[in-house]
């Protein structure tokens, strides 16, 4: 019961602090709506279960004892997310609040920025790695090490979810929008601040 709820706790503390995921499920929600905003934490919830499988069956020690290989784990990560802020800081579209002229991504393409997101995101990598080296015990089961994956995944998905729904609600997606390319352009900035800060985190 101590391990659950140390799990339990570290998780909800891990996902709610701002980072790459929040600021990424922000700006699709207040750009796109409430459709879009939700795939997008969905693909990130997803996004978790790749660090959760490749630490249970030991592939991170491999990565993490590889400099070589890591850091190339951490170059994706940056490029992905200084991309994608690039994007959103250099955007010059403005949504119009009746009727929107930037066109809508699909929903696999939401779900893609979600994951994507998540699945190259070296803090989430250590995060899950710290739970599992750190709190859970060696001698659990397979069954229950995935029930605790599957727990992370949920508890993204519900905050993520909140996330987009809260921005993408119309009163408050309406003011956001009156001031879209300023905070366009604060978001693009974070994302690009957070890549780059990827580069800093070592393997020791």
């Amino acid at each position: 019961m101590n391990e659950l709820i140390a799990v339990a706790t570290i998780t909800i503390l891990a996902v709610i602090s701002p980072g790459p995921d929040f600021a990424m499920v922000t700006r699709n929600s207040y750009t796109h709506g409430i459709k879009t905003g939700l795939f997008c934490a969905l693909g990130i919830a997803i996004g978790v279960q790749v660090h959760v499988f490749y630490t249970i069956f030991g592939v991170t020690l491999i990565i993490m004892n590889s400099p070589t290989l890591f850091l190339a784990v951490k170059l994706l990560g940056v490029t992905y997310l200084i991309y994608i802020g690039f994007k959103s800081l250099t955007n010059k579209i403005k949504i119009d609040t009746e009727e929107s002229v930037m066109p809508q991504p699909s929903v696999f393409s939401a779900f893609k920025n979600g994951f994507l997101t998540n699945a190259l995101n070296p803090k989430t990598m250590f995060f899950v790695v710290s739970v599992y080296t750190q709190v859970i015990h060696a001698g659990n089961s397979l069954l229950l090490n995935f029930s605790y994956g599957l727990f992370i995944s949920f508890a993204h998905w519900v905050w993520f979810s909140l996330i987009a729904l809260f921005f993408a609600a119309p009163l408050i997606r309406i003011k956001i929008l009156k001031y879209q390319l300023i905070m366009d352009k604060i978001i693009g900035s974070l994302l690009i601040l957070l890549g780059t800060s990827l580069l800093f985190f070592n393997i020791q």
